[in-house]
């Protein structure tokens, strides 16, 4: 990954991130996509369900990583997945 590729990564994880802890819980993440423009609750739910693969109520920045890793590959290789 090109350096200015991870430091916008890291910039957008921090901007989810709004308490600093390293982490973003399904509170930040629906706070932050609700400001981005409308997503319901369920939606948030499900969205966590993905991204957080440990299953602790948490975004990790490493699973954020490996999240944005497969959104990028599939881009690449125009492969479509709903969250």
């Amino acid at each position: 990954m090109a350096e200015d590729d991870q430091a916008h990564l890291d910039r957008i994880f921090k901007r989810f991130d709004t308490n600093g802890d390293g982490q973003i819980s399904s509170t930040e993440l629906g706070e932050a996509l609700k400001a981005l423009g409308s997503v319901s609750g369920d939606e948030v739910l499900r969205m966590m369900g993905e991204i957080d693969t440990d299953g602790d109520g948490f975004i990790s920045y490493q699973e954020y990583m490996d999240f944005c890793e497969v959104v990028s590959f599939m881009k690449k290789e125009k492969v479509s997945w709903s969250l």
